[in-house]
């Protein structure tokens, strides 16, 4: 299992990631695009990603997953799912 987002975003898929030179919200202190209140918020409770969250799916994901600009249509809470699986 390989997590690179705190929020189940598949980081092999995103546009951003080499023109960026993104490693993923996992691997960067700061992301490219500026504060990220689900990243801060999953590293503020020492969890890898949203999925092992006993809140899961909150409802600040599940706004940033249905964002009509930044969402995936809910495909990251998914993903979370899965990684929570595997774990």
């Amino acid at each position: 299992m390989k997590v690179e987002s705190r929020c189940g975003l598949l980081c092999g898929g995103c546009e951003y990631r080499e023109s960026m030179g993104c490693a993923g919200c996992v691997n960067i202190e700061k992301p490219f695009h500026g504060a990220c209140p689900v990243k801060d918020c999953c590293e503020g409770k020492g969890l890898v990603h949203c999925g092992q969250c006993p809140e899961f799916p909150c409802e600040q994901l599940h706004s940033y997953a249905y964002d009509p600009e930044q969402g995936d249509n809910g495909q990251r809470l998914v993903q979370c799912r899965k990684w929570r699986e595997e774990a």
